[in-house]
């Protein structure tokens, strides 16, 4: 049992329970925030599975790359499927500043994409009707509808 005779125990316990429910809401509140929860007409969480091969720079050019996805849980719209293709707008810069002259309404909260990794995204389909430039598509093989990635967030 916590004696709270002496303040400065009392200040140290409560302290501690601020810190702790502090960064628990603010994790929280990037993987749903605004953007993510009302941009685009689909919001899914969804493990990232695969980045098919190594991203080129963006010093030539501005693309859209496409990542295989499994979808954990869809919070609103449809997808076709528990495994979707999602296009990103230059993967190599942060999704908060990755929003240019060129691209429309993109960002989020993602650094670095690593397959593993689980995000929560607002989308919008078909990719064509969003993106008119680049594609790299290396699974132009496989049937499927290719999502343009709005907002990209950790979760």
């Amino acid at each position: 049992m916590i004696s709270f005779e002496r303040p400065s125990t009392a200040l140290f316990v409560f302290a501690a329970i601020f810190l702790v429910s502090a960064s628990l809401s603010c994790t929280r509140s990037r993987a749903a925030d605004k953007e993510v929860t009302t941009l685009g007409t689909t919001e899914v969480t969804a493990r990232l599975l695969e980045i098919p091969s190594a991203f080129p720079p963006n010093d030539l050019y501005n693309y859209g790359y496409v990542m295989r996805y499994q979808v954990l849980k869809v919070h609103r719209g449809k997808v076709d499927g528990q495994e979707i293709f999602v296009t990103h707008y230059n993967p190599l810069k942060p999704r908060s500043s990755v929003q240019d002259e060129f691209s429309k309404q993109v960002g989020g909260h993602v650094d670095t994409f690593r397959a593993g990794d689980v995000h929560r995204m607002a989308l919008e389909s078909p990719v064509d009707d969003y993106w008119m430039g680049g594609i790299i598509d290396k699974y132009q093989d496989r049937k499927g509808v290719r999502y343009w990635a709005v907002w990209t967030n950790p979760d």
